[in-house]
């Protein structure tokens, strides 16, 4: 099997929950501190030696592509003023050797199509999936812990954590059992199920390591819900061909799609900013309840 080399982001959603700030730039384009959601996840793509990043747009998303497109004007003024370190700043945010490849997802159909969008770009390799509103925060880059192992088993893996029973209903639920260390076989999973039909508490979240067999499977899944093709499915049609794995993940997760998730993060991140971390922190401690 081949590594994985290419990554998927998709990136097409209307971030309806963080209206107005969304009705004219995309959600992963919202800071955390000093970066935008989808550079956090293309900085971790790149940690685990991805080197194309595939981006599923829609419409009102060009802010991601002129983000990692090259600046002329603004490192022209930078370089004017002296201002090296910031200049470096702006040339390093996607490193050599890295490409950016954007297709359109013409209808937002879901998260299924939105991969299967990807397909004449992904081709007959592995590949990630990547979803920028996870903000996965740990010393080792999640999606470079699930390369690795997926380096070792060659076969499908999907970033998984344990969540209360009552919110079973907000995400695919795996039926799994333990194979290694943080390792599950997948049997079964359901997308959102009701807590009393939940097979278990472990959810998918969003980080995917798939092999192209996921595009056969997918091209055939029934739209469901207002015509969405979703990514559980075609998952679960995958299982009864190929073994896939559920990974437990070691890091912190925040859901930055939820606007309680998204100030969480800033916090956590913003106390051990190497500029500011100090003076936020004795801030927020001397903030009265």
């Amino acid at each position: 099997m081949k590594k994985v080399r290419k990554a998927v982001f998709p990136v097409a959603g209307l971030g309806t929950r963080f209206l107005p700030a969304t009705k004219a730039s995309p959600k992963e384009m919202l800071t955390v501190v000093d970066k935008p959601l989808i550079q956090y996840a293309v900085e971790e793509a790149v940690a685990a030696g991805i080197t194309e990043m595939i981006f599923v747009t829609g419409r009102s998303k060009r802010a991601i592509e002129d983000h990692f497109d090259k600046a002329f004007e603004l490192e022209v003024e930078l370089e004017r003023k002296n201002k090296l370190e910031l200049l470096e700043l702006v040339r390093n945010i996607l490193p050599k050797g890295v490409n950016c490849i954007y297709t359109r997802q013409s209808e937002a159909l879901g998260l299924g199509h939105a991969v299967l969008c990807a397909k004449s770009v992904v081709g007959d390799e592995p590949f990630a999936v990547i979803l920028a509103d996870d903000l996965l925060d740990n010393g080792k880059p999640v999606m470079q812990q699930m390369s690795e192992a997926f380096d070792y088993y060659n076969c499908s893996l999907l970033g998984v954590q344990d969540v209360p029973r009552a919110d079973t209903k907000s995400y695919g639920i795996v039926d799994a059992q333990p194979v290694a260390e943080r390792l599950e076989r997948i049997a079964g999973i359901v997308e959102k199920p009701k807590p009393e039909e939940a097979p278990s508490t472990l959810a998918v979240v969003g980080r995917y390591i798939l092999t192209p067999r996921i595009f056969h499977h997918l091209e055939r899944v029934k739209p469901g819900s207002g015509g969405e093709i979703q990514l559980t499915d075609g998952i679960a049609a995958l299982l009864e061909e190929e073994q896939v794995l559920a990974y437990r993940y070691e890091g912190v997760r925040y859901d930055c799609g939820s606007k309680l998730g998204y100030l969480q993060a800033t916090v956590a991140l913003g106390r051990r900013h190497p500029e500011v971390g100090a003076a936020f922190d004795t801030y927020l401690g001397g903030l009265k309840g």
